[in-house]
């Protein structure tokens, strides 16, 4: 399998992730009603201990500094427009 190859099924691996993610914070958001803000921020502390214990602390910081440049990058095109 050839790098691009690989990097696309990574890449759609991830969605599905994310998409079954969203799903259940979704709901855990509606179910928490006015501690929706609090929740989202408590899945994320609950999500990387997760992915600590499934990976590596190595693993779940260089997620992190992967997800923090998107966001970045998301923050500048929406300054730009």
């Amino acid at each position: 399998m050839s790098k691009d190859t690989t990097n696309q099924t990574a890449e759609a691996l991830f969605e599905k992730a994310l998409s079954i993610a969203e799903k259940h914070l979704d709901e855990a958001i509606k179910e928490g009603g006015p501690l929706g803000p609090y929740i989202a921020v408590a899945m994320i502390e609950a999500a990387v201990n997760a992915a600590v214990d499934e990976t590596s602390h190595e693993d779940v910081i260089d997620m992190l500094r992967d997800l923090a440049a998107q966001i970045e990058a998301d923050s500048d095109e929406a300054e730009e427009d």
